[in-house]
């Protein structure tokens, strides 16, 4: 298979061979910087994939493809707190959470799902409405966490004429920011409309006679082709005034112009990655290439990230280009565009986005040529680990072939915009390495491995970073050995 197996594809290879059933692998994770280490904090969950911390030692863990809110207290699976019926297949699943920012004040708690229309968890692909990825707010009684409302209901399904079904592409990350709003990331799902940077649809002319994205019409962003995007919602669902498109939507109207409204960043292909600097209090996604140019970006308002117009540095158009055109990689996952529409110059491939009144584009802060597949991400918050570490952001991976699993560090520079780099062969913030899931130019940056499939990274309470690892069904602490080993 020629395109990116991405995070979920490889739960898919996982199951097949019993891991992600809950058997925890032999070799744990370990730490490549002698001042710090890491531990199993629980063990034998079923493919976990995110977590939100109650408390001290008190946490949920979400199991994807159980449905499976999972309370976990000092170490020991505690109690099911909540199962939901889910589409599991690929990349779906029980995905996100999020507490309130007054939590337990508020006690409301917020997850990102993919419905099932059986009743029960399903991977069959078919089994779920179209709107079938779901944000819901639930409470928090202190022994389980009962349906308050529903949020959004967002695209899940992928089917097309002349393509095989799927179910990638859904993003699932949720995150309230320091502003108190609630930001939710979905991947493209797929679609080729105008928040994919096709003016006209999935054609190479425009302007010119639009077409319809898919048998469900678009391309224009009705709720059936709101994706690759970030939303930024209140906690009760409404959409802010401040947000960046928000005129622009009221000058559409109707269902196109409120989904327009939500927008806080589109042209995005997928991400398992995003969380919000705790300092600069700006938001970080690390995006999934297909073959090509691995993506981490600062995420401003109304900023458009160039998919699938441009992966990687504008200036970097032709690499991007020739890579995806190669007989080895040929192809974009959809037939419904081709890679050789793909603009040769830098000049050509801006003119050819789709731009909302008030959009921006904005190259990555880093990139990697050849796609690694990141996962979750987080920051360092106060200084638990060490003062060197403070401040700094880690990167999981959504494939456990690259050291077994790897765990980056990336340094921001001091005006927290920009990544810092040490070696010099990093000063263009582009790690040229050779292949997928080759780590070339980037060794330095490399300072955990064997965590499996890292979905999500978080400081906890007591100042350490906690690892999720689907994989090997287990949540790992990475702590301060003072000293050094």
């Amino acid at each position: 298979m020629r395109r990116l197996v991405t995070l979920l594809l490889a739960t898919a290879l996982v199951l097949s061979v019993g891991i992600g059933a809950g058997v925890a692998q032999e070799a744990g994770p370990r730490m490549l910087h002698p001042r710090l280490d890491v531990r199993p904090v629980v063990s034998g969950l079923v493919t976990p994939i995110s977590l939100a911390f109650l408390g001290p030692d008190d946490l949920f863990v979400l199991e994807k493809n159980t449905g499976r809110v999972q309370r976990v207290v000092d170490g020991s699976l505690h109690s099911t707190v909540l199962d939901l019926a889910v589409n599991f297949a690929s990349e779906r699943g029980l995905l996100g959470a999020a507490l309130h920012p007054e939590f337990p004040d508020d006690p409301g708690v917020y997850l990102y799902w993919t419905e099932s229309t059986t009743g029960a968890d399903t991977n069959v692909l078919g089994n779920t409405p179209l709107l079938g990825n779901r944000v819901d707010r639930f409470i928090w009684d202190g022994t389980a966490l009962t349906f308050d409302r529903n949020l959004i209901r967002l695209r899940a399904i992928q089917q097309d004429a002349g393509q095989p079904e799927r179910g990638n592409h859904d993003g699932g990350v949720v995150r309230f920011g320091p502003d108190g709003k609630l930001y939710i990331f979905i991947g493209d799902v797929g679609r080729r409309g105008q928040l994919q940077n096709l003016p006209c649809g999935p054609t190479p002319e425009c302007p010119g006679p639009t077409v319809p994205d898919d048998q469900f019409v678009g391309p224009q962003p009705d709720d059936a082709h709101l994706t690759g995007v970030i939303l930024r919602l209140n906690d009760d669902g409404s959409t802010p005034e401040d947000n960046p498109f928000f005129a622009a939507g009221a000058g559409t109207g109707g269902e196109v112009g409120a989904n327009i409204q939500k927008i806080f960043s589109y042209g995005h292909r997928n991400a398992f990655g995003m969380a919000f600097d705790p300092r600069s209090g700006d938001v970080w996604l690390a995006e999934n290439g297909d073959d090509s140019f691995t993506e981490l970006s600062r995420v401003e308002p109304g900023m458009n990230g160039g998919w699938v117009q441009i992966m990687g540095p504008l200036e970097r158009i032709d690499q991007f280009k020739e890579i995806e055109t190669s007989d080895r990689f040929f192809g974009l996952q959809q037939i419904r565009w081709s890679p050789e529409n793909i603009a040769d110059t830098p000049e050509a491939a801006l003119a050819s986005l789709f731009m909302l009144p008030g959009a921006h584009y904005s190259d990555p802060e880093f990139s990697w040529k050849f796609e690694v597949a990141p996962a979750g991400i987080g920051f360092v918050e106060g200084r638990g680990l060490g003062p060197q570490f403070a401040g700094d952001l880690f990167v999981g991976g959504a494939r456990d072939v690259l050291e077994g699993g790897h765990l980056f560090r990336l340094m921001l520079q001091g005006n927290r915009r920009s990544i810092a780099v040490d070696d010099p062969r990093l000063e263009d913030r582009v790690a040229d390495n050779t292949d997928k899931f080759d780590i070339t130019e980037s060794e330095s940056l490399l300072i955990g491995r064997d965590f499996g499939v890292g979905t999500d990274i978080q400081t906890g309470p007591n100042g350490n970073l906690y690892v999720v690892s689907l994989t090997h069904g287990a949540v790992y602490e990475i702590f301060a050995v003072r000293g050094g080993r």
